[in-house]
């Protein structure tokens, strides 16, 4: 079945790379694909599924785009500086469930796997990271399936996050179906770490030397304690304009 998806996806893989971590999605229409590439079925039901999880994508993104403009006409604050979307490769997904000895197929994809669809969360504040997750999982039509809070209980390289999986209901033509999607929220100073952190071990030719290990390490706590000041000033600032308008 690799074979399969090699021989009939070489287009369509690079036109799915390009997708990652992108701002915007932009939904090509199966139809114009299958104008460029003469497509089998397991290919055309790879990319009908596709489509499905993108729609996973543009419903939390729009439930956090409406729970961020209500804060703003409530609070005079938006919790949420910016989001970022992306779909996991063709690549990605086979070597994953190969990686975990798992079948190479569209139902284990679904059954196993819980990051095809990801949206990351850049928040101004900590307090704004658990405000937006709470808001968010206790809407009815929405399930949580995950939490790790790695805010609270950083991983050993320092990493910041909370990361949430949830369910959602897909409304198509004929049917429901509930597609995983894994979201990442975190503040501007954890992303502005973890996107340096990430850059840096990765353009390493060789394993990061303890003392560099450590280093980063020490950055992930002064930015944490960077977070922490930087919303007590937020609330006093807010406590002090309240007092005005009450005066």
């Amino acid at each position: 079945m690799i074979k399969l998806y090699k021989k009939y996806l070489k287009e369509v893989l690079s036109f799915m790379n390009n997708r990652i971590m992108q701002k915007e999605i932009v939904t090509d229409s199966l139809g114009s694909l299958n104008s460029q590439i003469k497509l089998n079925q397991p290919v055309k039901e790879f990319l009908v599924l596709q489509q499905v999880y993108e729609a996973g994508i543009k419903e939390i993104r729009t439930k956090l785009e409406i729970l961020d403009d209500e804060f703003k006409i409530k609070h005079d604050h938006n919790p949420i500086h910016h989001m970022e979307y992306r779909l996991k490769s063709l690549d990605s997904i086979v070597n994953k469930l190969k990686k975990r000895n798992l079948e190479v197929s569209l139902e284990s994809m679904v059954e196993n796997l819980t990051d095809i669809a990801g949206v990351r969360v850049i928040c101004n504040y900590v307090s704004d990271v658990y405000r937006i997750a709470e808001l968010l999982v206790k809407q009815s039509d929405i399930k949580l399936i995950q939490k790790k809070d790695y805010i609270k209980h950083p991983k050993e390289n320092g990493y910041r996050s909370l990361h949430l999986v949830v369910e959602v209901p897909i409304f198509l033509a004929e049917r429901v179906q509930p597609i995983a999607v894994e979201i990442q929220i975190r503040t501007i100073a954890m992303d502005f770490w973890a996107s340096l952190e990430h850059h840096l071990r990765y353009k390493s030719d060789s394993e990061v030397p303890d003392g560099v290990r450590d280093e980063l390490i020490e950055c992930a706590k002064t930015i944490s304690h960077l977070d922490y000041k930087m919303q007590g000033i937020h609330e006093e600032l807010n406590k002090s304009k309240k007092r005005i308008k009450s005066s």
